[in-house]
């Protein structure tokens, strides 16, 4: 037994109080909602890249680092990569409209941006040969999950 739906998707005779139209959802969407925060960065009337500034200096930074880690520059590329994803999470903190940089939410767009930032800083730190960033923690855990057994008895 199926029932019948109207044509914005509630069932006939849904009103609201005022006879209008339900604050319900529609069983069937028809469209996305914008993130919050997708709107213009720029007003509409300003050129395309204008409006989209900061997915801009995002990739262009992400671009830039890219090449220097193409260049032989492994450190400071990887560098530049993860300061361009913490940098997209501060825009995304701090304005209102970031156009495309929006994704999801504004909460999980910046843990999304912070985390994987972050992970790429700390990882290019302490990347091997000469690391800048040394945990000692770190080569136990290695030893140990590698080894299976003590760290200190080898």
């Amino acid at each position: 037994m199926s029932a019948a739906v109207t044509k914005d998707g509630g069932r006939p005779g849904e009103q609201g109080a005022a006879g209008g139209r339900t604050r319900r959802f529609p069983r069937l969407t028809r469209d996305t909602a914008r993130p919050e925060g997708g709107g213009r960065a720029a007003s509409g009337d300003a050129p395309a890249p204008a409006r989209q500034w900061p997915v801009l200096t995002v990739v262009g930074v992400t671009g830039l680092g890219l090449l220097l880690t193409a260049l032989d520059a492994f450190r400071v590329g990887t560098l530049l990569i993860g300061v361009a994803l913490l940098t997209g999470a501060v825009l995304r903190w701090t304005l209102p409209s970031v156009g495309m940089l929006a994704v999801r939410s504004r909460f999980t767009d910046m843990l999304t941006y912070g985390v994987l930032g972050l992970a790429i800083v700390l990882l290019a730190l302490m990347a091997q040969p000469h690391p800048w960033l040394e945990i000692p923690f770190l080569g136990d855990m290695l030893h140990f999950t590698v080894s299976g057994g003590d760290p200190a008895t080898g």
